[in-house]
């Protein structure tokens, strides 16, 4: 059986296999509707969200959360803190100056960008766990949790799937994030396909996934052009602008919440910065498309202990730009 919604911003879709059809469609439409109940929690693009409350009224004072938003953040600053700021939920300030929010696109005046990077860092987010309340230590700081929230999602899904009974699904959160679990009947693992950064019309890579999530950062997801310059939604949030320099990192790890995490934090930080932060995730790996000479690219495989060249399921190929 197959399931679809749009639903936090993308479409997320199952596919899941089972003995009594209408069983698996019942759980499927229990599974999106689990979506839904996350996106009215942690969306900042609904102003009705639980999140988009947080973000009006943590700037006056401490806000009491529900157990599972306070989990979220609590997660998402782990992450930013272990990262060195690579991954930081507070770069929506950033997102918004460079019209990357509403999908304009512009490149801000130096005094904008200086202003907006005072209002951004996680260590200006102030969790109390005792109190389950979240508060702002700077008047326009704002949570963006597009890092994390889709791979939480997906998280919630498989949770559910294999608590009735599921035992094969693919869960997929736009392409961005996706979880295998289980394996496709009469197969290994699922395969999981990722698009050619510079020529959409070609698949860069084709990874298994069992019981294992993938999530893919590119800078060919959201962009604009200015004075012949492509600028990404990928912010970097020391330097306040997009990434420059890396075309797609795809990550490799136990689950959704990890692997969305991960792929900002590396997209950002790279190869180098990139192997450190997955010694503290045993079994994680990324795969970085880089720009390489002649406009194509090459691919970098990176795990915990060592950098090197793709490792044996993933093409070593170099593609050439499609004119």
């Amino acid at each position: 059986m197959e399931a679809s919604r749009v639903s936090m911003g993308c479409v997320y879709a199952i596919v899941a296999y089972g003995a009594r059809a209408e069983e698996v469609k019942g759980i499927l439409e229990g599974a999106l509707d689990e979506v839904d109940r996350i996106d009215r929690l942690a969306s900042n693009y609904r102003p009705d969200s639980a999140l988009s409350e947080v973000n009006r009224r943590a700037p006056h004072g401490a806000v009491h959360v529900e157990p599972e938003l306070f989990e979220i953040l609590s997660d998402a600053t782990a992450y930013a803190a272990e990262s060195g700021g690579a991954f930081d939920v507070t770069v929506g300030p950033l997102v918004k100056a460079w019209g990357l929010f509403d999908g304009d696109g512009r490149v801000p005046a130096p005094q904008e960008l200086a202003r907006v990077r005072r209002d951004v860092g996680y260590t200006h987010l102030v969790l109390d766990a005792a109190q389950q309340t979240v508060a702002f230590d700077r008047p326009r700081v704002e949570i963006d949790p597009g890092g994390i929230a889709k791979g939480y999602a997906v998280d919630r899904v498989v949770r559910l799937l294999s608590t009735r009974g599921v035992r094969a699904a693919l869960v997929s959160a736009g392409g961005s994030t996706i979880y295998g679990l289980g394996a496709e009947p009469g197969t290994s693992a699922w395969e999981v396909e990722v698009q050619d950064p510079l020529d959409r019309r070609k698949v860069a890579l084709r990874l298994p996934l069992k019981d294992r999530a993938l999530s893919v950062s590119g800078a060919s997801e959201r962009f604009f052009e200015a004075g012949g310059v492509r600028y990404s939604h990928i912010m970097d949030p020391q330097s306040g602008r997009p990434v420059q320099g890396v075309l797609t990192v795809a990550v490799l790890a136990e689950s959704g919440t990890a692997s969305d995490a991960l792929g900002t934090a590396l997209f950002v930080a790279g190869t180098v910065r990139g192997r450190r932060m997955l010694e503290r995730h045993p079994g994680s790996e990324a795969i970085f498309l880089l720009p390489a000479a002649g406009q194509t690219w090459r691919s970098i495989h990176v795990t915990a202990n060592r950098e090197s060249a793709p490792a044996s399921h993933v093409p070593a190929r170099t593609v050439p730009l499609a004119h």
